[in-house]
């Protein structure tokens, strides 16, 4: 029986960092994977949505030439050349991890892998099933889309987001049930598109985790493109037609709506891959379906991890990377790990506007009746957002009032996913409000209202 010391199942953005995390610390290392390195969010999330966007950012943009003095006649779109481009860009990258197990000397194992006792990993694949032993187990089975009861998910009439990403063809009318940050950006993109949209969320507000205001934002924006936003109001039920599927909607009025839709897609949630891995036979500890950890993403059961989305939300990519750092350089004996604050990971969602945040809400910060200052700017005042043409948005950020800690920071516009680290770092280093107003922001940029935000929290706001 082959012996590792550290064996990882799973090859997402938290498998595959912890493997290569593992053999650079010495370790002897195995990856098992069932299907695509990568994992969920490279082959069919976060890469490839971004690829479709950037094809729905190319529609908005030629929406408004004529604003920069260009005109253009009979343009076309292929839909299966931007469906194929995403694919390919998932396909190279998948590729590149591939290279990085080599260059790491990590042994990648094809298969599904099941716990077979304490410490002891079988593997089945095509050539046979195979047993493995491993002083350390990291779990990284990730997480797959959550089915609503009653509503059959057939790739035809009623979609998750695997089917969104490869359409066949353009539907003339989508129903999005759910609008986190899946349902948001589909919504967004069929919308660039074309499609006729509607958006239903059972929460009182798109984005429910988002701060009040960005959602209210949000909403308006969506409302102005055309898009039909429904809050409070869940699927009653689902008939699928030839045409397509008739859903009954029930608002929050107790009425109930009929609406006829080409396609459906289901963007409720996610639940994490926790069946027939073998956790009942070793009484690994779960809630909600998902797998319980401490801080140093330890089950219950000495020497069995778990990291990323199978450990529970925020199910996001960069915080299963984050989390396969600190398990294997904990497990290994490194000094001076750190444990993962949740407040200082960032949360991107990138649809028109885009939004990013962290730390916490308007609503959070002043619960218990703690004392905050809040500042805003809005990117209209912003010379390269008008220079630009992309006023639409703008930064909120909240402090305490005692202290200037900065306790959340929300933005919502153009590029705001590349922008929002800059407050993740002023966070991790502690950063106070009189710190950031000494920061000497470039001009022009669209980062200028992060600085403008803090000054507005102060008093102090110079362009507004």
């Amino acid at each position: 029986m082959t012996h590792y010391d550290v064996m990882v199942v799973g090859g997402g953005p938290g498998g595959y960092v912890a493997a290569i995390r593992a053999a650079q610390l010495g370790l002897k290392t195995a990856l098992v994977e069932k299907q695509h390195l990568g994992g969920i969010c490279l082959n069919w999330g976060c890469i490839p949505t971004k690829a479709l966007l950037k094809g729905a950012d190319v529609a908005h943009t030629l929406g408004k030439l004529d604003q920069f003095g260009f005109s253009a006649e009979n343009i076309q779109f292929d839909l299966h050349k931007l469906v194929q481009h995403s694919r390919d860009v998932s396909a190279r990258l998948s590729d590149g991890i591939g290279y990085l197990m080599k260059k790491n000397d990590v042994h990648v194992i094809d298969g599904f892998a099941r716990l077979a006792g304490k410490g002891k990993l079988n593997v089945e694949s095509e050539q046979g099933g195979y047993d493995y032993q491993a002083d350390h187990i990291i779990l990284a089975t990730g997480a797959r889309p959550r089915t609503l009861p009653g509503i059959d998910v057939d790739g035809e009439q009623v979609w998750t987001y695997f089917d969104a990403l490869v359409p066949e063809g353009l539907p003339k009318s989508l129903l999005v049930i759910g609008s986190g940050a899946i349902g948001i950006e589909f919504a967004s993109f069929y919308n660039d598109l074309g499609v006729d949209v509607t958006l239903v969320e059972l929460m009182d507000q798109l984005m429910p985790v988002e701060d009040a205001e960005v959602s209210a934002f949000v909403t308006r924006s969506f409302k102005q493109r055309g898009i039909s936003v429904k809050t409070k109001t869940r699927l009653e039920s689902l008939e699928k037609t030839t045409a397509g599927a008739q859903c009954r909607l029930l608002n929050k009025q107790g009425e109930i709506e009929t609406l006829e839709v080409d396609k459906v897609l289901v963007s409720a949630g996610i639940q994490g891959n926790i069946e027939n891995i073998g956790l009942e036979a070793l009484g690994v500890e779960t809630e909600n379906g998902f797998i319980t950890v401490d801080e140093w993403c330890r089950t219950n059961v000495v020497g069995l991890y778990a990291i990323g989305d199978v450990s529970g939300p925020p199910c996001l990519a960069h915080k299963a990377s984050r989390e396969a750092v600190l398990c294997v350089e904990k497990l290994a004996g490194v000094n001076g790990v750190q444990t993962l604050d949740r407040n200082h990971i960032p949360a991107c969602t990138y649809g028109r506007p885009q939004v990013a945040s962290m730390g916490l809400t308007e609503a959070q910060a002043k619960s218990g009746n703690r004392a905050v200052r809040v500042g805003r700017c809005d990117l209209q005042s912003n010379g390269k957002a008008l220079a630009m043409g992309e006023t639409e948005g703008f930064v909120k950020t909240i402090f305490d009032h005692d202290t200037g800690e900065l306790l959340g920071a929300h933005m919502v516009g153009y590029q705001v996913t590349e922008q929002i680290q800059g407050f993740g770092i002023a966070q991790a280093l502690e950063g106070t409000e009189e710190q950031l107003m000494q920061m000497v922001f470039a001009h022009p940029t669209l980062s200028e209202t992060m600085h403008e935000s803090v000054m507005d929290a102060c008093g102090r706001a110079l362009h507004q």
